[in-house]
């Protein structure tokens, strides 16, 4: 085994590599021979620095038209399971990470773990207003804290919003079934501004999900990988991110989020996130 106080930036980027492509902590251990605190360790670390870079780098974006989700995962427990003293305790249950992707250049500005409640809806887009450099046309789907949260962050007159309330077939879910209802339609409303319906839609969030369901193994369904800690899971994402907008290269694109929104001039190596810990 390899311990932390003994690791090279190699070791390092070989273990970032092993996280970003979907293994999970024991996984990583196997592939890597490195201690399972030593993983877990530069998880944390890393993964705080690597919110705290984008936190700092992200701004002033050029950034047009933005699609926001919401994407459930769980901690400890699913939220049935969750012992009565934890209950109502966050980190403890249902757990949800609020996302926002820019649709021409693919790069998430903004991301935010929490509960699905007004208030870390209005954090999130508080957050989210701070990053962008001018007017942007927003999509969401019709879930109610945004119809508060919107024109209170920012403004009645300062934003082009929309949301997308799709519509399923009614049916009772059959035993064994996983997945829900058909989709039989959507319906675009008009909240705010004057937004283009064109550009009306949360396509490429919800495909963002699928890759961030894929790229973490504890946000993949019905297996045994869930997090155990809320901090672990915000770290994981602040990694997950730092690689999709700085290192992974877009297939449409050509080039990282980062470079097309040009935040970045260069497509970042596994090494060079390790490097954020020196």
């Amino acid at each position: 085994m390899v311990s932390m106080n003994r690791l090279t930036t190699e070791k390092r980027a070989q273990i970032i590599g092993c996280l970003v492509e979907g293994n999970s902590i024991r996984g990583t251990v196997r592939i890597t021979g490195a201690a399972k605190n030593t993983v877990t360790k530069l998880l944390v670390d890393l993964g705080a620095a690597c919110a705290d870079y984008q936190h700092r780098v992200l701004v002033d974006l050029p950034c047009k038209t933005i699609e926001c989700d919401e994407m459930w995962g769980f901690c400890y427990a699913k939220q049935k399971n969750v012992p009565d003293e934890h209950k109502g305790t966050f980190g403890y249950g249902d757990v949800w990470t609020w996302v926002a992707i820019c649709a021409e250049t693919k790069l998430i500005p903004s991301w935010l773990v929490g509960e699905r409640t007004t208030e870390d809806c209005m954090a999130f887009l508080a957050d989210l207003k701070g990053r962008m450099a001018g007017r942007i046309q927003l999509s969401t789907d019709g879930h109610q804290t945004y119809r508060a949260s919107v024109p209170y962050i920012f403004g009645p007159n300062d934003i082009d919003w929309a949301q997308l309330h799709k519509l399923y077939r009614s049916q009772q879910t059959a035993p064994g079934r996983y997945s829900p209802p058909a989709c039989i339609g959507a319906e675009k409303k008009r909240r705010l501004g004057n937004p283009d319906p064109a550009k009306i839609s949360t396509s490429y969030v919800e495909r963002q999900n699928l890759t961030m369901r894929m790229g973490m193994r504890r946000f993949t369904r019905l297996t045994n990988g869930f997090s155990k800690k809320v901090e672990n899971m915000a770290h994981a994402v602040s990694l997950h991110y730092m690689h999709y907008n700085f290192a992974r290269t877009h297939q449409t694109l050509e080039c990282t989020p980062a470079m097309a929104a040009g935040v970045a001039d260069h497509r970042w190596t596994l090494k060079e996130i390790a490097g954020l810990l020196d």
